[in-house]
């Protein structure tokens, strides 16, 4: 009995390894350890996880084999690799830029495939089809440096904006020609196959662009609630845009890359969705493609066969010198400085995922042998090491010269952010715990403070249990997103007074709230909550309407009433709804007089925003009916009002949030009022706010005069 349950133990550590259990848990532990392990030796985690693959490959210790699990797995991961580098595109940088992108993209796709290409042809005496897809593969670039020129502070630099939109054009264009090389190399390039491909391809396009992102709109739209339902969507969506590139003659990686542009505006960068789709591809399926794509390299190769060191140099040369020369033809251009061509180098200089599609297609279909392949790893731990030492001396250099995006004296308000989020209603608590995410700072060091007050009455202690679980589930809710959630419940006798307290204990610079329901006789009679706590506070305050999915949106429309630009607290207000804008990749749409248009134009430059803005100008802003004409359907309403006795103060503010809900019941909107700069009201001396139906008397006898005058 004990010897036969020896030798099954035996046999299960049989090399390579057949048991499935055991295979998952150490391709499982080679994810956990290998990037803490290589961490401290600086080396990239995707160069990590190719090594450990190598090690436990066939061609190593052979622990795991190539079988039907690891191809489907590696396939996944492969298809999950592109589907992101879509999904993550900022298509507001692009489209700042685009022009200056585009000519970008064509040079760093151009002289790259033309070195790549002459070198391996002529020199090293390739075919013409294995030559042209080396020089497409070399002509490919990753982001894998983006990270450090966003600690620098310089991702907003137009040399940065630039080089993140010719990824669009340089990936594109190469996994096309992926297409045509795989066709080349089995003879099939003929008329018949230039139409079918140009009409397979043209309707791909459109499937893709013009139908799939309707019926993901009409989607998170009907199935709101459903979190876990929209990730099974989108998963969907990305391995069927992979089949019907696959049925319309070209690469799987194609339909997923165009699946993450379509889906790009949809899913924006800090909701819960996304923090999903990063963290599922992120820990297992591309890992897996990763360690998969190490498990093919046989570094016996490499020692045995010198050619293989040639390619590897060869390729490494070549990568450098057409990528170099490509920022530097940038550089003369647009008259760039060489810390600007050195970030637009070492930005686009590293090989990764696309390099790694490219030959593992070319290696699947025999146009490439082991030796381009087992080059083409050390192209990628080169390239991967030059580029980001490269991009972190440049970024240096940037930052010494005072370029980065916001002055270094200021760069600390953003780690000082604090947002706090009054809750009463549990129903209103997603859609306002998702825009606080998408406004919020990335940069701040404070949590999200929710706080829910309960009356101090006999039942206190009870409501107060009771209010605490309800802001578990809060909390539990933000952590979809990775939004740190710091709760609050406290009691007191008036619940705008309790707010008010809690926003100046956590010396809030925003209070975010729900849109107030329609008040009762007694809130009439002596004001309502939501301009008690208008009163009681000096913060920005945002009054939120979401019940429809933000994605549903095709812009912000944005109104700034005359001396808006005065306030203490437009500048922040300001820089809110751009984030908003950039999460959900919308325009925005400001109507404003000329002298306000100034002001925001004037913080664009200074804080170089990749945010796309219009204007259209409005002088008459005592009757707010008139701001129908600027209204259209899928608008984003945003309203930027004032407290009384403030500099844009008028009298058509008065009683705003009733006018916008009664006007604009059918919109999401936002209310805005900017910080003050501080003082006393009645209010802060009265338990029971009876201030408010005081100036309304007089401000109705204010009008009576101003009419007639």
């Amino acid at each position: 009995m004990n010897k036969n349950i020896l030798d099954h133990i035996r046999h299960a550590f049989d090399t390579p390894l057949s048991n499935p259990v055991l295979i998952f848990a150490l391709v499982l532990f080679i994810i956990l350890l290998s990037p803490i392990l290589l961490r401290r030796i600086k080396i990239p985690g995707i160069i990590g996880l190719i090594i450990s693959g190598i090690i436990v490959g066939p061609h190593g210790l052979n622990l795991l084999e190539q079988n039907a699990a690891v191809d489907l797995f590696s396939t996944i991961g492969l298809i999950y690799i592109m589907f992101i580098a879509g999904l993550e595109l900022d298509m507001n940088e692009f489209k700042k830029s685009q022009h200056k992108s585009l000519l970008f993209g064509l040079l760093t796709f151009a002289v790259p495939i033309s070195i790549g290409y002459s070198v391996f042809y002529y020199l090293l005496d390739y075919d013409m089809v294995p030559s042209l897809l080396i020089a497409s593969m070399l002509a490919t670039h990753t982001l894998v440096a983006y990270p450090i020129v966003n600690n620098y502070g310089i991702s907003k630099n137009e040399a940065v904006a630039i080089a993140i939109g010719g990824t669009i054009l340089t990936d594109t264009a190469v996994l096309v020609i992926l297409a045509v090389i795989v066709a080349a190399f089995y003879d099939n390039l003929n008329p018949q196959f230039w139409w079918g491909f140009g009409i397979s391809f043209a309707v791909l396009l459109l499937v893709i662009f013009g139908i799939i992102p309707k019926i993901a709109k009409w989607f998170f739209q009907k199935v709101e609630g459903e979190k876990t339902s929209h990730y099974i969507f989108v998963l969907s969506v990305v391995f069927f845009a992979a089949f019907l590139s696959e049925i319309a003659g070209l690469e799987p990686i194609i339909g997923a890359f165009m699946a993450g542009l379509a889906l790009n505006r949809l899913i924006p960068h800090s909701s819960a969705l996304m923090n999903r789709i990063e963290f599922i591809g992120n820990s297992i399926f591309i890992p897996f493609f990763l360690i998969s794509v190490g498990m093919i390299v046989d570094i016996r190769i490499l020692i045995e066969k010198p050619e293989a060191l040639l390619i590897a140099g060869t390729l490494i040369a070549v990568s450098i010198t057409g990528k170099w020369g490509a920022a530097f033809f940038t550089q003369l251009i647009f008259r760039y400085s060489s810390a600007q061509r050195q970030v637009i180098y070492g930005l686009s200089g590293a090989h990764a995922a696309a390099t790694l599609a490219v030959i593992m297609v070319g290696h699947e279909y025999g146009i490439v042998g082991e030796n381009l392949l087992n080059g083409a790893i050390i192209l990628i731990l080169a390239s991967c090491i030059v580029a980001s030492l490269v991009t972190e001396g440049a970024s240096k250099k940037i930052v010494v010269a005072g370029d980065q995006d916001t002055p270094v004296g200021k760069r600390n308000l953003p780690k000082d952010e604090r947002l706090i989020l009054p809750i009463a209603n549990l129903n209103n608590m997603e859609a306002l715990l998702d825009f606080a995410t998408l406004i919020k700072s990335k940069h701040s060091l404070h949590p999200l403070t929710v706080v829910t007050v309960v009356p101090n009455n006999e039942s206190a202690e009870q409501n107060l249990l009771k209010a605490r679980r309800n802001l578990d589930s809060t909390a539990k809710y933000a952590s979809g997103s990775e939004t740190e959630v710091s709760i609050m419940a406290t009691i007191d006798y008036n619940i705008p007074n309790g707010i008010s307290r809690a926003a100046l204990e956590q010396s809030a610079d925003a209070i975010l709230l729900g849109w107030p329901s329609k008040p009762g006789i007694i809130e009439k009679l002596v004001g309502e909550k939501t301009e008690s706590i208008l009163n009681k506070t000096d913060a920005n305050l945002f009054m939120c309407h979401v019940d429809k999915p933000l994605v549903s949106h095709k812009r912000i429309l944005m109104f700034c009433p005359p001396l808006t630009e005065s306030e203490l607290g437009f500048e922040f207000c300001l820089a809110k709804m751009m984030r908003l804008s950039g999460e959900l990749s919308l325009p925005i749409h400001f109507v404003c007089i000329e002298r306000t248009k100034s002001v925001i134009e004037a913080y664009l430059v200074k804080n170089k925003t990749s945010t796309v803005l219009n204007f259209e100008l409005h002088g008459d802003w005592d009757e707010l009916s008139k701001l129908n004409a600027f209204v259209r359907d899928n608008d984003l309403i945003v309203f930027v009002s004032a407290r009384q006795g403030e500099v844009s103060y008028r009298y058509s503010f008065d009683r705003i949030p009733k006018k916008l809900g009664n006007v604009y019941s059918q919109f999401n909107r936002i209310l805005i009022f900017p910080r003050r700069r501080g003082g006393h009201s009645l209010d802060e001396y009265e338990e029971v706010p009876t201030s408010p139906i005081l100036r309304r008397i007089g401000q109705g006898i204010g009008n009576i005069f101003t009419k007639d005058k």
